[in-house]
């Protein structure tokens, strides 16, 4: 399109440019021409009377013959000349050329006769005058030359009468030629302009095209600065224009980018949104910070973005109104803390153009709040109890109460239980809090478990035995692979579940050790399995909390930190632990340890 258009736009100028000029010359030469014609005509016309009037003073008395006379007359129309002999004072006609050989109408003759007397003439040096009627118009022009004569001895006057219009056609003649050629080299000048105009058209269309891709964002490509001349100067400044937006981009993208990586490393959701509340930008930590959040009533696009109504009620009166909002959603499954704030136009301040809104999830900040109260608040009531009864023993002996010695050994048993109680229980806090923050260190190697589960059958059997409980060690598929782990602290695991079982397992009835190996997970799964009072649906999500205590009503002794130190060795060496309990039915606990790559055993 864009080659049709210039390349038809300048031959049509080129045309119209040569037709112009075409009309120019044909008005010139019409002017011009004619004129010429005219003047040349006059000029012969009176080269011819000069003739005879060196005839008429060679031959004195020409017309007074009368042979001579008619013999002119009758001859001289070949000349397209009309001849009167006139009297000096022009009013009369002594003899003319006969009405048959006239070249003039009578009209003309008429027209001509009405300037004889009155028209303004020129005079030649040899005593001729001669007047152009009508010498101002494009038609009807007549040329009348006077010469003076003699006739029957008088002054008198030889006028000839032409028509200067039968030389229009001479003119016309010249003009169609004019014409001609000037059609004729108009349509071969117009095969090189279009070859000329097609070469320049041809390298800006390039241009066109280079800038039609620069439109599309591709600024690899370039336009031709070979040519010469200002097309050429186009094209460099083309190249230029490309680098320096290439670069601009260049920089802008990598500016984006740059804030777009900030902007979603950013662990608070943020939704930007329009004058009407329609969200424009978000980053990636808003799509999944509610998935907590009940999913109901979204029947919005905005409503699957951020499902509180609330939310975008706050939206909409801080771009109304510019003032921040804020506001806290909880739930038992989730706490988001909101702030919204207004968008002002960056030229105008007092113009809102939109708001944003600030979303974060405060429920583990809560939940941690919650957990820390209460695990002051456990920390504190285990503590109370060994110190309050403590305290009740030491005031009695302290005030010589307790008589006798064996009363006071009795009371000095029940103390020193109490402070060992006491002990372990700081130990186990202080054990739990390091394996939490990882500073207990402990190295992890191959070892023999079926040597280590052994030695833990032997170790409980009487224990079992003595509460009547019957316990065994079961190995379903067989010999167990060497696995890597630390045994201390395997076995410490072990001891914490048998010690659970056996607080919740009445006289007779059993516990188990049972261990299975999956080759296909490389994978040994060891389960301790008992038939006791098991756990409450409501309690089996707690079971490994920090002092947590099932069937807390019937006063079983313990920190509640056992599963809670189980857990954190066997994530600390990689491994995980899992419940299944049945209520009044009995408990499984089951952790897994890895089979190393190697069956050599460390000692």
């Amino acid at each position: 399109m864009f080659q049709s258009t210039l390349l038809k736009r300048t031959m049509s100028l080129v045309l119209w440019a040569l037709l112009a000029s075409a009309l120019l010359a044909t008005i010139a030469f019409i002017v011009a021409g004619r004129r010429a014609t005219i003047n040349m005509e006059v000029k012969n016309a009176i080269s011819q009377d000069e003739v005879y009037l060196n005839l008429f003073s060679q031959s004195a008395g020409f017309f007074d013959n009368d042979e001579y006379r008619m013999f002119f007359f009758r001859t001289t129309y070949a000349s397209e000349h009309d001849y009167y002999l006139m009297s000096e004072d022009m009013s009369t006609v002594y003899d003319y050329t006969p009405a048959e050989y006239r070249n003039l109408s009578n009209s003309d003759t008429i027209e001509a006769f009405s300037y004889i007397e009155s028209g303004d003439y020129n005079y030649t040096d040899n005593g001729l005058s001669y007047f152009i009627v009508n010498e101002y118009k494009l038609s009807d022009q007549f040329l009348i030359i006077k010469q003076p004569v003699t006739y029957n001895g008088n002054l008198c006057y030889l006028v000839s009468l032409s028509n200067l219009d039968s030389y229009n056609g001479l003119v016309i003649e010249y003009l169609n030629i004019l014409l001609l050629s000037t059609l004729i080299a108009a349509f071969v000048m117009m095969i090189p302009a279009f070859i000329l105009v097609r070469r320049m058209v041809l390298p800006i269309q390039k241009i066109n095209e280079v800038a039609m891709e620069y439109g599309k964002g591709n600024f690899n490509v370039r336009a031709d600065e070979s040519h010469k001349g200002e097309v050429g100067e186009l094209g460099t400044s083309f190249n230029f224009l490309a680098d320096k937006l290439s670069k601009s981009i260049s920089d802008l993208t990598a500016e984006k980018n740059q804030l777009q990586e900030i902007f979603d490393a950013i662990s608070d959701g943020i939704v930007v949104v329009d004058e009407k509340a329609v969200p424009v930008t978000t980053n990636k930590a808003i799509t999944s910070l509610f998935e907590r959040a009940d999913k109901n009533n979204m029947f919005t696009e905005r409503l699957q973005l951020i499902p509180f109504d609330e939310v975008w009620q706050d939206f909409e009166e801080c771009i109304a109104t510019g003032e921040k909002k804020s506001r806290t959603l909880e739930a038992r499954d989730y706490a988001y803390q909101t702030t919204i704030i207004p968008k002002y136009s960056s030229e105008d301040m007092t113009k809102i153009i939109g708001a944003t809104g600030f979303f974060r999830d405060i429920f583990e900040e809560q939940k941690n709040e919650r957990f820390r109260q209460d695990y002051v608040a456990n920390i504190s009531h285990e503590l109370r109890t060994p110190l309050q009864t403590l305290r009740g023993l030491i005031e009695p002996l302290q005030d010589g109460m307790v008589k006798t010695n064996e009363d006071r050994q009795r009371y000095y048993g029940i103390i020193l239980d109490e402070t060992m109680r006491l002990s372990r229980l700081i130990d186990d806090m202080l054990e739990l809090s390091k394996l939490q923050s990882r500073t207990l260190a402990f190295k992890t190697y191959p070892f023999d478990l079926n040597k280590l589960l052994s030695s833990v059958e032997v170790r409980f059997k009487p224990i079992m035995k003595e509460a009547g409980i019957d316990f065994s060690v079961q190995f379903n598929s067989g010999k167990l692979p060497t696995v890597t782990g630390n045994p201390d602290r395997v076995e410490q695991i072990l001891v914490i579940l048998l010690d659970n079982a056996k607080k919740y397992t009445p006289s007779g009835k059993s516990i188990t050790i049972s261990s299975d190996y999956i080759e296909a997970e490389k994978k040994v799964y060891i389960s301790v399995a008992d038939t006791g009072q098991g756990i409450h649906e409501y309690d089996i999500d707690h079971i490994f909390d920090r002092f947590f205590k099932a069937d807390r009503a019937r006063g079983k002794k313990g920190s509640g930190l056992g599963l809670s130190i189980a857990k954190e060795l066997l994530t600390y060496m990689g491994e995980t632990i899992k419940v299944n309990s049945k209520y009044e039915e009995g408990s499984t606990f089951t952790f897994t340890l890895t089979k190393a790559e190697a069956a050599d055993v460390w000692d």
